[in-house]
């Protein structure tokens, strides 16, 4: 008998191709895409509107999003950096969700956004107006939620206080990242606990970079802490090459399904379809 306490899973190919050098053709994206878009995952970030000097992995954005045929059950996400980035993505009537990168770790931002906390936070209150009249919803990463390896301050009151600004500018929905796979489970149990109690009304995601010897107690650590929201992705590709340092893979979208069919948690994912997906994925990393 299935839990009736669902899980909502968000496939990051847009993560797992970001940091690879050599480039993707455009086709074989697409492709890529549209088999994932079948499986029965809950968001797909599909892609990023960011400087193509920054990642030029992902310039063709745009083009990819042409040529993709999205559904009703899988909603698109695209991540942003900046307000040029929020104003061209709104213009796609197929993006349901935006994603900003928001860190407690001033060092990340600034590499990552070129732009400080504070500068970044006035940002997301004009995105969330832009995004809001759109019709589409922002979600933010707090980038480093975990901690950071640049010594920056940080603390769990310090996380959650960013969150309860961005609760009161009309956020609804956040996401924990690991960014640079630093986290033991103990820390995000701590941590993910004390978010989903104090806000209680948000959504709360965990984006967990892992070591293939680590990701069970992760993730064991985020599900037991209450979180049902993740996002992962297949072979656990991926990671932040915005963060300089070596990169730490993704969740793998194979270990999060394994995990949550041994609970017997409901998700919504057509096994047929993903095994097909996970074949298609080695033509586009493995070529």
């Amino acid at each position: 008998m299935k839990n009736t306490n669902r899980v909502y899973i968000t496939e990051c190919p847009r993560d797992a191709m970001q940091g690879i050098h050599d480039f993707i053709p455009t086709a074989a994206k697409i492709e890529y895409l549209n088999n994932l878009l079948n499986v029965g995952f809950d968001r797909l970030d599909f892609g990023s509107f960011v400087s193509p000097k920054a990642i030029p992995q992902l310039k063709d954005t745009a083009t990819v999003l042409e040529g993709l045929n999205p559904n009703n059950s899988t909603k698109l996400l695209a991540i942003v950096a900046n307000l040029r980035g929020v104003q061209e993505a709104v213009k796609f009537p197929s993006i349901s969700f935006l994603g900003f990168p928001f860190s407690v770790a001033e060092t990340f931002q600034k590499r990552n956004t070129n732009s400080s906390i504070a500068e970044s936070f006035h940002s997301v209150l004009e995105m969330q107006e832009i995004v809001r009249k759109s019709g589409k919803e922002l979600l933010i990463y707090i980038s480093m939620a975990f901690g950071n390896p640049y010594n920056d301050p940080w603390n769990a009151d310090i996380v959650v206080g960013w969150i309860d600004q961005l609760r009161t500018a009309g956020i609804t929905k956040i996401a924990l990242a690991d960014t640079v796979g630093m986290a033991s489970s103990e820390d995000i149990s701590y941590l993910t606990t004390a978010v989903i109690q104090e806000f209680p009304d948000l959504e709360v995601g965990a984006h967990l970079h892992c070591h293939p010897n680590n990701w069970h107690s992760k993730l064991d650590a985020a599900f037991n802490a209450g979180c049902r929201h993740f996002d992962a992705a297949i072979k656990g590709f991926g990671g932040c090459p915005m963060a300089e340092d070596e990169l730490v893979g993704n969740l793998a979208t194979e270990n999060l399904l394994q995990y949550l069919s041994n609970k017997n948690v409901e998700t919504l994912i057509r096994p047929d379809q993903f095994n097909k997906a996970v074949l298609s994925a080695n033509s586009v990393f493995l070529s």
